[in-house]
């Protein structure tokens, strides 16, 4: 049981895959922040994302549901502001909640429970980005990944990633100095926080200071590189998407670009080092549970692959570490998702050691909490759910990854199975080797019981053509007279009249209002 009620901030990536930074173990990735967390906390090595894409993967991380639950499919679709979130659930037990950076809300509540929202999206909010299953295999070249994104890779001064990460962190911290300064003049709640980064995710652009931390000659290259016509009928079709089965990389871009990631990865993890640092000056480190983690990984070339939008490891699997009062130091086996935090901030937000059953959800949970693997103690639940609605497939995927097994199920493909005790690379499905035959049976009763796959297809169809003919009348109003109609994306809200110094103020009241810590507090330490 927690003494008391702990902040907590979440620091969120992009596109980042667990085994492209030194605290899962990599040679060449500098993650000096992310490793320096990991050494006094909880390392989870088998943490999950629940659908490999940026919004449905956020979506079920913010309510802790499946996305076939919300029917949060794809890009484009809405996450209903009746969804409660961990958000909602921490305010409710008196926690201040702050949302900094992307979350790629879908839809006209652009909160979603957070009481403060500082920055805009960098992505759009509307149904531009609508799959159609029913052209699955046809590109949409407006805003699809391909292979010219990987051949532009390299250096830049500036970016548009560059830039919203900047003002993420900054927001962010600027953020946390105004609760320490309410702290200062007598307020007692806790915060919870989610600062959110672009990085790494394509483009593969560096900044210089980054990318000269690493040297071409130490770049590894992709491990397994299939023929097409040996690549599973899904990843056959990701290549066409993407267009990586008819567009050549040469080795020199190949690694460009995996240098560009290396460099950006270690840009995201001085966002963490500056938020850390953030929370030192505001003596808040102590009793702050401090979660690093990502919506989702890239396959940077492995397989042939690139990107995410599938189950293999470097695609589904997350980064996971915890810090804080509370957490023991340690490496956690166990599988878990995304889902599985917002019981996990439940359980802080209501004191830590309380039982599931002691809490009252406003709809049904699809995770568990991971505070007692975060204790250091047993866990026997060993499982994480996926689930892929999205472009390049006519059919759901879904995934089981329980113990050393992941099963991966659609309807137009075979099934695959892998062992990854055995084959970590995933290069051999034993499908239909003898020796895996009971436990494929038993993953295929289990996901016939768990989905009614037909039905859900049914349904994505549905909401796709909804939205297509939603989003087409948003532009012609858009391209109508209202001077760009109506939009969704976030403003943050800006009073300048209320800011700095103003004739309305006495500036000594308002300097001593900004200083921290304040001019008293120094005099009694």
């Amino acid at each position: 049981m927690l003494a008391t009620r702990p902040n907590i901030i979440v620091i969120m990536a992009d596109q980042l895959a667990p085994h492209f930074t030194g605290a899962y173990g990599h040679k060449v990735v500098k993650t000096p922040h992310l490793d320096a967390l990991a050494a006094r906390g909880m390392r989870f090595d088998a943490a999950y994302c629940n659908s490999p894409l940026c919004a449905p993967s956020r979506f079920s991380f913010m309510s802790g549901q499946l996305i076939s639950r919300i029917a949060a499919y794809d890009n484009a679709s809405e996450f209903r502001a009746s969804v409660p979130t961990f958000a909602h659930y921490l305010k409710a037990r008196g926690y201040r909640t702050c949302l900094s950076g992307k979350m790629h809300f879908v839809g006209p509540d652009q909160k979603h429970g957070f009481e403060d929202r500082v920055t805009t999206d960098i992505y759009p909010a509307d149904f531009a980005w609508t799959p159609d299953w029913e052209a699955h295999d046809e590109r949409i070249d407006k805003w699809y990944h391909n292979m010219q994104t990987v051949k532009e890779s390299g250096l830049a001064n500036a970016t548009f990633q560059i830039d919203y990460d900047d003002e993420v962190a900054f927001a962010a911290k600027r953020w946390l100095f105004d609760h320490a300064r309410d702290k200062a003049m007598g307020s007692q709640a806790p915060f919870a926080m989610v600062a959110s980064f672009i990085h790494p995710h394509d483009p593969y652009v560096a900044r210089p200071e980054w990318w000269n931390l690493y040297s071409d000659d130490e770049i590894d290259m992709p491990t397994y590189l299939p023929d097409k016509d040996d690549q599973d009928p899904f990843s056959q079709r990701l290549m066409d998407g993407i267009e990586a089965s008819y567009v050549p990389l040469s080795d020199e871009e190949v690694r460009r670009a995996r240098r560009a990631y290396f460099a950006n990865v270690s840009y995201f993890d001085s966002k963490i080092g500056e938020l850390v640092q953030t929370l030192e000056e505001i003596g808040e480190l102590d009793n702050t549970i401090v979660v690093v983690t990502a919506d989702h990984g890239d396959m940077l070339g492995e397989r042939g692959l690139w990107y995410k939008m599938n189950f293999f490891e470097h695609s589904a699997r997350v980064p996971l570490v915890m810090a804080g009062p509370g957490v023991a130091n340690g490496v956690a086996p166990n599988v878990c998702s995304l889902v599985d935090l917002l019981p996990t901030f439940v359980e802080i937000a209501s004191g830590g050691g309380g039982e599931d059953g002691e809490i009252t959800y406003g709809e049904p949970i699809d995770g568990r909490s991971l505070m007692p693997l975060a204790r250091g103690e047993a866990d026997n639940i060993d499982e994480a759910i996926g689930e892929y609605c999205a472009e390049m497939t006519p059919w759901p995927v879904f995934m089981i990854r329980r113990g050393h097994l992941k099963y991966v199920h659609c309807d137009a493909d075979p099934l695959q199975l892998y062992d990854l005790q055995k084959d970590p690379g995933e290069r051999n499905n034993v499908c239909n080797d003898p020796d895996y035959q009971a436990a494929a049976a038993d993953f295929a009763a289990e996901v016939a019981s768990r989905w009614d796959s037909a039905k859900l297809r049914s349904d994505v169809m549905a909401t796709q053509r909804s939205r297509r003919v939603l989003h087409a009348a948003m532009e012609l109003e858009a391209q109508g007279s209202k001077a760009g109609g109506e939009s969704w994306d976030y403003n943050p809200p800006s009073d300048a009249s209320q800011q700095y110094v103003r004739n309305h103020m006495d500036w000594t009241v308002a300097a001593n209002r900004y200083r921290y810590p304040p001019i008293n507090s120094e005099e009694n330490s």
